[in-house]
């Protein structure tokens, strides 16, 4: 029988999603689909059954875009950012037809809409209709279980991003996990932490117009080098005593689809993002739960990959 509560290796993941699988294939889904009682449909999210709620936040976003009516190569965007994510359960079960060799699976999942402002001007940055899901693990092809994160975006993107799910005991070990934003050739690797950045819009002790003016004095040079480091700062002296880890990529399996003017001009051509699920404790035999994200976005333009990188911390308020 699998536990949920405890951690657990990859292999034991596929195992027991192994046994879900062997347990949906015994019964045929039938065609007929309406919410059945909501009791049966416990615990099928899996690693995603925290998410439903509002979450509430701050963040930070950094964006280098194509700057062609004032000459420039680009101009670098830097804001502070509040946010919010309505997490909404799919209540039905979500059937997947099998093929030669391969039985009918399930999925379970959550619908959400996320939306981004400026936090100093008010001002719309992103918002995002988008769907989480739990997969089982598959014989065909021969996958242990994982995650996948549906997303559109109006600038006229469609993403199709898939990983895996690791639940661990303390706090995310964000301080290993840097956020690359240096820019890089494109079909070049990608830069060492750390790496020196040739491009004067990202060095905030040098002025230029070529850049967001009145800079919110959270936005530091460690921060423009990694926006990483603002998700270090929101947990320290928290006492986290769990993490769900979700991380999901564009690559291997999935992709990006933009409209022609994108693919002309700024081609989002990689996405990769990962989630932690927290659970605070206050220390008086009380938590609650927070959700931090790092996302980055490759966008190909001038010969250059430009990272557009996003991160947050929110609070599950309702």
């Amino acid at each position: 029988m699998c536990e949920r509560g405890s951690p657990r290796s990859h292999t034991d993941a596929c195992k027991c999603e192994g046994e879900i699988v062997t347990q949906l294939a015994a019964t045929k889904i039938p065609s007929f689909r309406a919410v059945p009682p909501q009791s049966s449909l416990a615990g099928n999210l899996g690693p995603l059954a925290e998410l439903p709620g509002h979450w509430s936040g701050t963040g930070f976003n950094l964006i280098a875009r194509p700057d062609f009516q004032q000459s420039n190569d680009i101009f670098l965007e830097l804001n502070v950012t509040r946010e919010t994510i309505e997490f909404m359960s799919i209540s039905s079960p979500i059937p997947n037809r099998g093929s030669t060799g391969q039985e009918d699976i399930t999925l379970f999942g959550v619908h959400y809409l996320q939306q981004i402002q400026d936090a100093t001007t008010g001002g719309a940055l992103h918002i995002e209709p988008g769907i989480w899901l739990n997969v089982p693990a598959t014989n065909v092809p021969l996958a242990p279980a994982s995650v996948t994160r549906l997303a559109s975006i109006p600038h006229g993107d469609a993403i199709n991003a898939s990983g895996i799910s690791t639940l661990i005991a303390g706090p995310p070990p964000l301080g290993a996990l840097p956020a690359n934003t240096v820019p890089f050739p494109v079909g070049g690797p990608v830069p060492a932490p750390g790496a020196l950045n040739p491009f004067v819009e990202y060095n905030l002790g040098t002025t230029s117009p070529f850049r967001t003016a009145d800079i919110p004095p959270e936005i530091t040079q460690t921060v423009v080098g990694n926006p990483n480091s603002l998700l270090d700062l929101a947990i320290a002296g928290q006492t986290i005593v769990e993490t769900e880890v979700l991380a999901v990529a564009t690559t291997p399996a999935g992709g990006i689809e933009n409209i022609p003017f994108l693919v002309g001009n700024a081609n989002a051509v990689e996405m990769s993002s990962t989630f932690w699920i927290e659970k605070v404790s206050d220390g008086l035999g009380h938590t609650h739960l927070q959700l931090q994200y790092s996302q980055s976005v490759l966008l190909s333009f001038l010969g250059q990959n430009w990272p557009h990188v996003s991160v947050a911390t929110l609070k599950k308020i309702f």
